[in-house]
């Protein structure tokens, strides 16, 4: 800004030294001229987008310009982009824009899918043509060259992130799409919100999120995504060993041992193993089943759609289960 002001008094000057060797109606139209076309560079430099660098997953990533086409491969950053209202034109949505819970959807405008999250398409990316592309750590790094040649890709923590994680992302991603105030305001009121939900909560007891299917059974440890937004709500974990790991594959006997107070189970298939499971009669020693405090709940809000949209559900949803009143 203060070189594009030293370059409007420069001309300026050139232009007032040259008044008096033009004839009137000369004059005033090289003037308007001159002036339009100094406004107009003003204006262009004032609104182009000073280089941000961020500290992702591969290093340094520089963006000099506000992107607009932005194709993302992971759930949790739909959630960051529509926190901001930046609709994505492609996403990673294993073939299913179902996947993405309703909260994120409504915020953004539909979008092209470009494949499984797993192995998301490089063709289908690229026609698309976007100037961004956020990529999962986890997932991508394999191909984060292959990624790169097409456009530049932020390379971000996503599958396996805690909850303090996630809201580190959403900020990178928010310097990424040169939206940082935006951001910043969007996860003060996403804290406030969830220290409200949590005065709500007076529970004394444990609460478990697990994921089942017909392969077994995975307890979301507080290491875990779900298992943070939950400690943020002030839910006590009935797993008391510190682990670093989010999710732990689990036996009945395992189950046993934990005995969480409240089981929410979110199921990928039915039949699944719990249902093998209640056939022991050991099933009703548990607590949550003695209590009926087996419940089951959407696995795509509570596991794959990690961000502040999913976890703000996540806690609307916890307040419907314990007080259904």
């Amino acid at each position: 800004m203060e070189n594009s002001s030293r370059l409007l008094f420069s001309n300026l000057l050139q232009l007032s030294n040259g008044l008096l060797s033009f004839n009137r109606p000369l004059l005033f139209s090289r003037i308007a001229i001159t002036l339009a076309l100094l406004i107009l560079s003003l204006f262009s430099f004032s609104g182009s987008a000073q280089t941000r660098v961020i500290q992702d997953e591969q290093g340094q990533f520089e963006i000099a310009t506000t992107p607009q086409r932005i194709v993302v491969l992971e759930f949790s950053f739909v959630d960051a982009l529509a926190a901001v209202g930046v609709s994505p034109v492609g996403v990673a949505d294993d073939n299913d824009a179902s996947r993405v819970i309703p909260a994120v959807r409504e915020l953004v405008q539909p979008w092209e899918s470009v494949g499984m999250r797993s192995q998301p398409s490089l063709e289908a990316i690229a026609v698309l043509k976007p100037d961004l592309i956020i990529a999962d750590a986890e997932r991508h790094r394999t191909v984060y060259q292959d990624l790169q040649r097409i456009a530049p890709t932020l390379l971000l923590k996503s599958r396996g992130e805690t909850y303090q994680e996630n809201l580190q992302s959403a900020l990178k991603i928010g310097i990424a799409l040169d939206k940082q105030s935006s951001m910043e305001q969007r996860i003060q009121q996403h804290k406030h919100a969830m220290a409200e939900f949590k005065s709500h909560f007076s529970l004394k007891q444990t609460v478990q999120f697990a994921v089942v299917s017909d392969k077994g059974m995975w307890l979301h440890s507080p290491a875990s995504y779900a298992g943070g937004v939950l400690t943020t709500l002030g839910i006590a974990s009935p797993i008391v060993k510190p682990t670093e790991k989010a999710y732990l594959p689990t036996s009945f006997e395992l189950l046993l041992k934990t005995n969480p107070d409240w089981l929410l189970l979110g199921a990928y298939s039915h039949p699944n193993i719990v249902d093998d499971w209640q056939k022991n009669p050991l099933f009703n020693v548990l607590t949550s089943a003695k209590s009926q405090q087996v419940v089951e709940v959407s696995p795509a809000l509570w596991s794959l759609n990690r961000g502040m949209l999913a976890a703000e559900q996540m806690a609307k949803n916890l307040e419907q289960i314990l007080d259904p009143s």
